[in-house]
């Protein structure tokens, strides 16, 4: 039996503009906030606008109204998570300083071209 060609993978290495070393951390400050409120806004939406719409279709089954609620909440919390993630992510990326050095502290960004 053959074996499958290994796959080679080949990291950016990331270093220190100003001292040079490899020891560095990735802060993703934006991508936590964007999720953490991307999820919030989104589940409390979705919960409102199921609960909302169970009124509005006037449901005899209470038990109903409360499941879509649940089920909406979920569905919109999922949504505006993955919706503030990305968010998050370009904020990291394009405004704040997302990388620090373990070594020198000093804080930095990526120079995209």
């Amino acid at each position: 039996m053959q074996r499958a060609p290994a796959i080679e993978t080949h990291a950016m290495q990331i270093s220190c503009p100003y001292c040079d070393s490899a020891r560095i951390t990735i802060k993703n400050y934006g991508k936590k906030a964007g999720g953490t409120l991307g999820t919030i806004a989104g589940a409390a939406a979705g919960f409102t606008g199921a609960l909302s719409g169970s009124e509005t279709g006037f449901t005899i089954d209470a038990l109903g109204g409360v499941i879509d609620a649940v089920l909406g909440g979920i569905a919109g919390g999922t949504a505006g998570g993955m919706a503030g993630l990305a968010l998050g992510e370009m904020v990291d990326q394009q405004i704040l300083n997302n990388y620090a050095c373990r070594d020198c502290s000093h804080c930095f960004s990526l120079q995209m071209d």
